[in-house]
């Protein structure tokens, strides 16, 4: 009986420690990112006619790289705020605050795990694809986390290109022949940025505008954390009034990205009537998505710890509009009827989330 409960106790111990390192790599957050990447892999192969094997085999290299580079750059995310994040209800529960795990072992964690990473994209996709899943890594630690998060109430714009970055990490691993060129700047350039369509930057686009009103609906919803520890989110520095009125100004690029698939697809539908309807879907989501920011309002009572429903309200329909929009992509890939079919869902998925 005793070797039994031993038994238990280990097993016990070691789910815990495997639970509290996984826990670094904010999983909810990692696997939104890779759904995008994901949803680029499908894309590319849709248009091409080339759906297979080969598809799954790629969206799985992408899944578990894509895993590896932004899980590493989040642990290594979590030892440089290990100052912060007991301090803040948000995070006080993390491993490193309720010492499940140590700063230096997260920092170490993050650190293997990120460079496994991108050598894993290096081996089974191409340099291009490698060299973004390294630079979004760079950016999110060295830019965001450790220049611009805790000296700019803009942090999360500029912040936010790292987090646009799997669709064309996801497209790129799609890509054969990629690779870096060095031997100028110019042809260096070329290689990183030519990826032989618009869509993926179409992506990075869409992700790149709706980064900052979702995390500021964040911000609003939980003023109190951030300002508790200094950190210059906008709504804390330039206050709750100027915050929404920028929101409403990406609200609008939102609305008028959908007018842009035409563009970015390049003539790759046979059809012109999946581009219409992709466009009256993208336009309806970024309407809908939309309204929830003007809705915020600044007459709402807030709660004891000075919440307001509006802006809660607003981060959780972002998540979703952003599923959609990619919803859509994807099945735009597929030609009208596909296009139909994402219509319709997505019309079905605003009303209930309404009701």
């Amino acid at each position: 009986m005793v070797g039994l409960c031993n038994c238990e106790k280990g097993g016990v111990l070691i789910s815990t420690f495997f639970s509290s390192y996984f826990s670094l790599t904010k999983p909810k957050v990692v696997v939104l990112l890779q759904i995008t990447a994901l949803c680029a892999v499908i894309i590319h192969y849709s248009l091409a006619g080339n759906l297979g094997s080969e598809t799954f085999e790629t969206m799985a290299i992408v899944l578990l790289g894509g895993y590896l580079t932004a899980g590493g750059a989040n642990a290594i995310n979590m030892w440089y705020d290990s100052d912060i994040d007991p301090e803040m209800d948000r995070t006080v529960t993390r491993a490193i605050p309720s010492g499940k795990v140590s700063p230096i072992l997260a920092l170490l964690f993050g650190v293997i795990i990120s460079i496994v990473g991108v050598i894993w994209f290096y081996i089974f996709t191409n340099q291009v694809a490698a060299f973004w899943s390294l630079f979004s890594i760079l950016f999110y630690v060295f830019i965001y986390t450790i220049w611009l998060k805790r000296r700019t109430s803009q942090n999360i714009v500029i912040g936010g290109i790292a987090g646009s970055t799997p669709p064309i990490i996801g497209w790129a691993s799609c890509e054969e022949g990629l690779s870096v060129s060095i031997s100028s700047f110019s042809s260096f350039m070329s290689s990183i940025f030519d990826l032989g369509s618009y869509l993926p930057w179409f992506m990075f686009t869409l992700i790149f505008l709706w980064t900052p009103p979702h995390f500021w609906a964040l911000a609003l919803y939980r003023s109190g954390d951030y300002q508790k520890v200094g950190v210059p989110m906008l709504p804390n520095v330039k206050g709750a009034k100027r915050t929404i009125l920028e929101m409403k100004v990406y609200s609008f690029l939102l609305v008028l990205i959908s007018f842009a698939p035409s563009i970015a697809f390049n003539d790759e539908i046979a059809d012109s009537w999946a581009y219409y309807i992709l466009s009256l879907t993208m336009l309806g989501l970024g309407i809908w998505y939309g309204s929830t920011i003007w809705r915020i309002s600044m007459s709402e009572v807030k709660d004891e710890d000075g919440e307001i429903s509006g802006a809660s309200n607003s981060f959780f329909v972002s998540l979703l509009y952003l599923a959609l929009m990619f919803i859509t992509l994807v099945s735009a890939s597929f030609g009208t009827t596909g296009a139909i079919l994402g219509a319709m869902f997505s019309v079905s998925s605003v009303i209930w989330t309404e009701k």
